[in-house]
């Protein structure tokens, strides 16, 4: 049971901190949108780089980016919480049962995955030159967001014996 519990609350302190990041970008939205703006408009990279054609300069394009990363982040909080009640409620279940209740917070972690290994790091560091840039990079902090997310996968991921007696 101890195995059990212990998944269901790394992916509820999981699905808080994906929460009150979404709530942060919400509640907060001056704060980061420098760092989406400035990414996107490339202004900050290399000055001679050959990918700034690849610049998005429009702001409302620019605010349409941070919209889908606001709503994509409050997509997989909401998946971990609700992935975090099907395994609370399965947590005397079966192993089978209870690893069929995984499915959602799978769903919702592999979100999380797409958006911080996807978005940042390949699309912002790679295609927008993000790395070029030593005022708004943000490529670590998005790999130390994946990487969190991709061990809870594989923690999750464990197959769970089944209860003792």
């Amino acid at each position: 049971m101890i195995v059990r519990l212990s998944k269901i609350l790394l992916l509820a302190t999981i699905a808080l901190w994906i929460a009150l990041v979404a709530f942060g970008n919400l509640t907060d939205y001056g704060s980061n949108w420098p760092f989406v703006q400035h990414v996107l408009a490339m202004d900050t990279i290399f000055p001679h780089a050959g990918i700034r054609y690849r610049a998005i300069h429009s702001p409302l394009l620019q605010r349409g980016a941070y919209a889908l990363i606001i709503a994509i982040e409050a997509l997989a909080a909401a998946l971990c919480w609700w992935g975090t009640w099907r395994l609370w409620r399965a947590r005397r279940a079966s192993a089978a049962a209870f690893h069929r209740a995984k499915r959602v917070a799978v769903l919702g972690l592999a979100v999380g995955v797409v958006l911080w290994l996807g978005g940042f790091v390949a699309v912002g560091g790679e295609w927008f030159g993000m790395w070029m840039s030593s005022q708004w990079n943000g490529i670590q902090s998005a790999f130390r967001f994946a990487l969190v997310l991709l061990a809870m996968l594989v923690w999750l991921g464990q197959r769970d014996d089944e209860l003792d007696d």
